[in-house]
């Protein structure tokens, strides 16, 4: 019997428009998805077909999802497993990688658009400016999963980068005071809420507004914190330009 490798594809940020290609053939092909269903939109799922078995994880511990999909892998069934926005970040991917390696099953993986991303076209920003910033940090504060002392958010603050930060909207507070005293009271933020979603919010503000507006809007989960310099930057106000389309710079593919 015919077996197919496991698919770990990544959902997107919400918009069902905005799964890749390849992961809306893979879903159309599977005949079971585990998917993250605290976090992935039922929208997703109008790339599979209606006999599809569909299972949302979100009850499910390590073991059980592993044994879903390695049973109807051994069927010869096509499976998807199915995360939010890209699976590489914050995904746990790599446990449930590494089991089916023990198991000699083969996998895939298909990346996704992270919310971050997708955050910064609703926006209409560019993360990484000429002179601005070059640099783009996406992390977290530490909760109930530990971080590393070396990459703590005060220590990745300092460096005064454009930065995205997961999953730690619950720690308004904490994350607040932190930048404040990195990036300055009035520096600029955004609260990205369920991008792409139907009921985004984009909440422009302030980091001594911050945690009053996240408070206001009642925001709890889904969200993520955005501040940097590029943030202050506005089209009339932009005086350094990419060299790179500069007309008197000269590169390899234009004299």
């Amino acid at each position: 019997m015919k077996t197919y490798p496991i698919i770990f594809a990544g959902a997107g940020p919400g918009d069902p428009e905005l799964v890749t290609v390849k992961a809306q053939k893979a879903l159309a092909a599977a005949d079971l998805i585990v998917y993250a269903g605290s976090l992935v939109p039922e929208a997703v799922l109008t790339w599979t077909r209606p006999d599809a078995q569909r299972i949302s994880s979100a009850g499910m511990h390590l073991d059980e999802i592993i044994t879903t999909m390695t049973t109807a892998h051994a069927d010869g069934r096509r499976v998807v497993r199915l995360h939010t926005g890209d699976p590489s970040l914050y995904g746990a991917i790599f446990e449930q990688m590494a089991a089916l390696q023990k198991q000699d099953i083969a996998y895939e993986v298909i990346p996704g658009v992270t919310a971050a991303f997708a955050a910064a076209a609703a926006l209409g920003i560019e993360y990484t400016l000429p002179e601005i910033s070059q640099t783009l940090i996406l992390t977290r504060m530490a909760g109930r999963t530990p971080v590393p002392e070396a990459e703590n958010l005060e220590t990745l603050a300092r460096h005064r980068a454009s930065m995205a930060i997961y999953l730690s909207i619950n720690l308004v507070e904490a994350v607040a005071a932190i930048l404040k005293r990195c990036y300055g009271d009035t520096a600029p933020c955004v609260i990205a809420y369920k991008v792409s979603h139907p009921d985004q919010k984009l909440l422009r503000t302030r980091l001594d507004r911050l945690v009053q507006t996240v408070k206001q809007e009642n925001i709890t989960r889904q969200a993520l914190i955005i501040v940097g310099q590029t943030l202050c930057v506005h089209e009339e106000k932009l005086v350094h330009k990419s060299k790179l389309y500069d007309q008197t710079f000269r590169h390899g593919f234009r004299k």
